[in-house]
């Protein structure tokens, strides 16, 4: 059997070699020539057909001849449970309906059992102003106008309480309404026409033969005619898998015609395709069948029966990917064509999470080239497995380090922000030694120094003579400096020769609330306390060049550097990407300083002018 979703870790090493769970009925791309729809007397007959095979299987099974179990077939299953229900055609209604019991009564009884109601209810009053206001709505309910309008809602409320009609009460709308509006004309004579060209629309599709969703029943049995249009450019979007000999409808996809047009579910079994009989086919039948048919398709299913619950969530959720993920990696993705790939920091939306393992995303930027979403992992199953996966190798080698779900890094929640043109964000430069990042925020404070600044450290020295306190530094008490430590007032800190420093949140803040730009130069241990604030940061990574260049580099500033000196920046960037990349909010590669210089104004400027995704939390 093949199943759609994974429930927990100990997959079936039969499940595992039958490769793909679901196939997607179709994909993009060239489809062969056009399947014609037979014509619908020919749908009635094959749907005969399979309720009559339906009945000698009843029949034969009370005789004894056949040994089936109804639960062993999805399809049966679902038939067996099927509700025997008719539909009232309030065609036919007439005087003597006993089918329908609204518990209604006349409007003129309902009003005088109010009335005696309040009558009853004012004699229990003590305060005037209560007297007053039941004084009051005792002479609304006499009124002629209020009954008169209770009586219109109540004849409404009645009729919209009526089962609809399957089909069109009449053809003939147009001349009914002209009949009617004939004493009207010279009063509205564009009234007249607005509402002609309604009913001349309503008559046009009520003579089409209405097959896209209908319900037949014979026997007792449901099955449902579904008919679609399906484009060369637009894919279905749905999914299937086997059970048993059935093939069932497992996932609609978000983009494509099935999920637009709503009428194919999860659990319908597909009973034929256009008049080919899609039973005891596999799935990869399925797919190669649909991906030749474009135009009008006509599916014969059994409707589902199981009850959806409600989704995980109606609206679109925007979050930035904190791990690298490649579908065709991927044993445990229910559908491979549909696996939908994304990189660290990759901004990725979110639209259904109605399967919790597998979310439905579009990649930003990717909507337009993505007809439909992609899956990717649900927050809750990638913790799952990956905390699985650290405990066999923590077993494996020994180890008694305990994991908790919080440590596997999934998505985090975003949303757009443009930041206020006297509140700048903070831009940290992070990246290893020599990589240029601290030559770049000394260039940057040189050529702008009114739109740039840093912010003054603390210190716990004693002030120079030339130094003033809150200019150089801030010069504080070791007590003063560790109870503002141990509050955590300090992005970053430090002990030298005896002594303490460190950058606050306090002075980052002073220099934002002057309306420019806080430039820093950060370890990455400080990003995690630097985030938590409410600063906004905007953090760039200076990436080093390759060691050939960054050799060069060097050389031409008057340093010779050993060759695992060079080989060890290389490899600190690697590890800072690796550990801390899921921070960056953009990546600068330093070959050439000059070009880097320009490449970091832009992001800088760039900043005013396009909102930029930042984590949902700090817009709360």
């Amino acid at each position: 059997m093949l199943t759609s979703h994974m429930n927990g870790f100990v997959q079936d090493a039969a499940v595992q070699a039958q490769g793909h769970r679901e196939r997607a009925v179709d994909c993009p791309g060239d489809e062969g020539s056009l399947v014609k729809p037979p014509h619908s007397t020919a749908h009635m007959e094959r749907i005969q057909h399979y309720q009559e095979e339906l009945r000698k299987r009843r029949e034969a099974d009370s005789r004894g001849k056949l040994d089936i179990d109804p639960n062993a077939s999805l399809r049966l299953k679902k038939l067996s449970q099927n509700p025997k229900v008719g539909i009232d055609n309030p065609t036919f209604e007439g005087k003597e309906k006993t089918c329908i019991d609204t518990g209604s009564q006349d409007p003129v009884t309902d009003v005088e059992e109010w009335q005696q109601a309040l009558k009853w209810t004012l004699h229990c009053l003590t305060d005037v102003q209560s007297q007053q206001d039941v004084a009051l709505i005792m002479q609304l309910l006499s009124a002629e106008d209020f009954r008169a309008a209770y009586s219109v809602y109540k004849a409404v409320s009645q009729q919209k309480s009526r089962v609809s009609p399957t089909s069109p009460l009449t053809v003939q709308a147009e001349d009914l309404c002209q009949e009617a509006f004939i004493p009207f004309v010279s009063v509205c004579p564009l009234c007249l026409y607005n509402v002609q060209a309604l009913m001349q629309a309503h008559d046009s599709v009520a003579v089409q033969e209405m097959a896209e969703d209908s319900l037949a029943q014979y026997l007792g049995e449901t099955v449902k005619l579904v008919r679609l249009e399906k484009a060369r450019d637009i894919p279905l979007g749905a999914t299937v898998r086997n059970d048993m000999d059935s093939v069932v409808v497992s996932r609609v996809v978000k983009g494509g015609t099935a999920e637009s047009s709503g009428l194919l579910r999860e659990g319908d079994e597909i009973l034929e395709i256009n008049g080919i009989s899609i039973r005891g086919k596999h799935i990869n039948e399925v797919h190669d069948l649909l991906q030749q048919m474009h135009g009008s398709l006509t599916f014969l299913l059994i409707p589902s029966s199981q009850i959806k619950p409600a989704p995980h969530r109606q609206t679109v959720m925007h979050v930035r990917a904190y791990f690298d993920y490649d579908p065709s990696d991927d044993p445990f993705l229910p559908c491979r064509e549909l696996g939908l790939s994304f990189q660290k920091g990759d901004i990725l939306h979110v639209i259904s999470q109605d399967d919790p393992n597998w979310w439905q995303a579009y990649r930003d930027g990717d909507e337009e080239n993505q007809p439909l979403a992609g899956l990717i992992p649900g927050k809750s199953f990638h913790q799952q497995r990956e905390t699985l996966k650290k405990s066999l190798n923590n077993k494996r080698f020994s180890s008694s380090v305990s994991l908790d779900y919080d440590d596997v890094l999934t998505y985090e929640e975003m949303s757009l922000y443009h930041q206020p043109a006297s509140r700048k964000r903070p831009v940290a430069l992070i990246g290893p030694t020599s990589s240029g990042h601290d030559e770049l925020r000394r260039r940057l404070l040189s050529v702008e120094p009114e739109k740039f600044a840093i912010a003054v450290p603390h210190t716990t020295r004693s002030a120079r003579i030339h130094e003033r306190n809150g200019y150089e530094y801030h010069f504080v008490s070791r007590s003063a400096f560790e109870n503002d430590l141990a509050s955590g007032k300090f992005i970053e800190f430090g002990e030298f020769e005896k002594n303490l420093y460190g950058t606050s949140t306090d002075s980052i803040r002073d220099v934002v609330n002057s309306g420019r730009i806080c430039l820093l130069c950060l370890h990455t241990r400080s990003l995690q306390v630097l985030r938590s604030s409410n600063l906004k940061p905007f953090i760039i990574f200076i990436a080093p060049p390759s060691q050939e260049r960054l050799r060069t580099l060097l050389a031409r500033d008057g340093k010779a550097p050993k060759p695992d000196e060079v080989k060890k920046v290389t490899e600190e960037a690697r590890e800072m990407e690796h550990s801390f990349g899921h921070f960056f909010d953009a990546t600068i590669v330093n070959t050439e300083p000059d070009q880097a210089f320009h490449e970091l104004r832009r992001l800088i400027d760039k900043l005013d002018t396009v909102p930029q995704w930042v984590p949902t939390t700090w817009l709360n």
